[in-house]
């Protein structure tokens, strides 16, 4: 199996070219901006462009930008080669374009590829469903290092969305609270509150509590390496090769759904 990488000169980059290699894989190569060399001890042959990546690989991995989400996918779909997305922060039209990509190649795309994340996923929608919102305030609260560009992350917001969907609805319906600041009014009923800090180099911290009047539930997981995203995603390249088009989510690849 080759596996190519967008993006490998990153930090993600970096640790999933080291991920490929240790699955015993082959490491088809990958992308990078120009200027921004990766340790050639931990990467394959340099690609000249995307393009060139797909055509050299059997699954491509990117874990780029969410602008890069859109145009790689249509060379997935191009090029007949399956796709692990690890990219956030997409907006409602890219999300649209990538499943309609991935009605002609299969695409995994995942807001978090660690598999505690996803029990925690499993387990929010459990919650959600017998903690009726009319009790019970739904709150989610992340912390990322400095340099991340989106707010709330892409986990906070499937968080939100398995809250929503254990209460019968998507997290549109339910309406969402982020950045309160000012006279904001009192909280209404049923919205799912986001607060998103940002400082150091924390990896990835997610809490999510219910909160009623006489009692709190939370529920945390906390990222402590981010290798445990790419052991995630190799994990997916593998198991998607084979598969019918469709787009995919890390609960299919761990055979939770």
């Amino acid at each position: 199996m080759r596996i190519g990488i967008a993006g490998i000169a990153g930090r993600m980059g970096v640790l999933l070219a080291e991920e490929v290699r240790r699955a015993g894989a082959t490491l088809a190569g990958g992308t990078t901006r120009p200027g921004n060399r990766p340790p050639a001890e931990a990467t394959g042959p340099l690609l000249p462009d995307a393009a060139a990546l797909f055509a050299a690989s059997d699954v491509v991995i990117d874990f780029t930008h969410a602008e890069e989400a859109v145009p790689h996918a249509i060379l997935a779909a191009r090029h007949g080669v399956p796709l692990v997305l690890g990219s956030s922060g997409l907006s409602a039209e890219q999300t649209r374009e990538v499943a309609e990509a991935a009605a002609q190649v299969p695409v995994v795309h995942a807001a978090n590829f660690a598999p505690g994340v996803n029990l925690v996923l499993a387990l929010a929608e459990k919650l959600a469903a017998a903690l009726p919102a009319e009790g019970y305030d739904a709150e989610i609260v992340e912390m990322h290092h400095r340099q991340k560009v989106d707010a709330p992350s892409g986990t906070a917001i499937a968080l939100g969305r398995a809250v929503a969907a254990g209460r019968g609805m998507t997290l549109e319906q339910a309406g969402m609270e982020s950045g309160r600041n000012g006279h904001t009014g009192a909280r209404a009923t049923g919205s799912i509150g986001f607060a998103a800090l940002r400082g150091g180099q924390v990896v990835g911290e997610h809490t999510l509590i219910f909160a009623a009047a006489t009692e709190h539930i939370a529920l945390t997981h906390r990222s402590f390496d981010r290798r445990s995203y790419a052991v995630g995603a190799v994990r997916a390249a593998q198991w998607i090769i084979g598969r019918k088009p469709g787009l995919y989510s890390m609960m299919d690849v761990l055979g939770m759904r």
